[in-house]
């Protein structure tokens, strides 16, 4: 699943992917990933994903899942 939220937090905070590689320590590509939901990041990188965006966990990572 595509994780828009995260690309529009960091969009929204006029970061590239490589600026928020940088700031949290991974690569560019590791961004991209989780943005096309590629990859599932760890917590820690979850968490500093969120302090460098002034974001929550709920905000950025946490889905709820539709009951039918």
């Amino acid at each position: 699943m595509k994780n828009l939220r995260l690309k529009a937090a960091r969009a929204g905070q006029d970061m590239s992917q490589q600026e928020l590689a940088d700031a949290v320590g991974v690569s560019r590509q590791t961004i991209s990933a989780i943005e096309k939901g590629d990859y599932n990041p760890t917590i820690n990188l979850c968490i500093r994903i969120c302090r460098v965006l002034d974001k929550t966990l709920d905000e950025l990572f946490w889905y709820e899942e539709e009951l039918n």
